[in-house]
């Protein structure tokens, strides 16, 4: 048996069902118990999976009110400013990027009226020199994540 691409059949079993045991996944990949655990954990220690968690219906759970906000930062600021962000509870994404904007966050709020609050209560950061505030109308694809690349020649 060659172990060929195994890493990425594993990480695909897990993406199918984040809850099935070693044994079922051993089965599924057609290796033994022990060489799943091994893969997994060397999956684990490398950063490849860095975790295992439910996937969370946030307008389910009362939080249907989806922000796009993109911040100007003044630039020695950005670090405190992506901190504060990241140690923010509803928000689910923080990235520093390109363009006009240094700063696009994505936040989760239960309604516009807590959505207003939190981000007026972000905009008294001085360091803060610009922002503009999208609210999600519908969520087309949210939160996906996508199978890696098996050879299957290999």
């Amino acid at each position: 048996m060659t172990y060929e691409n195994l890493d990425a059949k594993l990480v695909n079993a897990l993406l199918g069902d984040g809850r099935a045991s070693l044994r079922s996944l051993a089965e599924e990949l057609d290796v033994s118990v022990t060489t799943v655990s091994n893969h997994l954990s060397d999956l684990e220690d490398e950063g490849v999976i860095e975790g295992y968690t439910p996937r969370v219906d946030y307008d389910a759970a009362g939080y249907d009110v989806t922000a796009v906000i993109q911040l100007q930062v003044e630039g020695n600021a950005l670090p405190d400013v992506t901190d504060t962000l990241r140690d923010h509870r509803q928000m689910t994404s923080v990235y520093e990027v390109t363009g006009d904007y240094d700063v696009i966050a994505i936040g989760k709020f239960e309604d516009t009226d807590g959505m207003n609050d939190q981000i007026k209560e972000l905009l008294t950061d001085p360091d803060i020199k610009a922002s503009n505030t999208s609210v999600v109308l519908n969520a087309v694809s949210e939160n996906e994540q996508f199978e890696l690349e098996v050879d299957e020649e290999a």
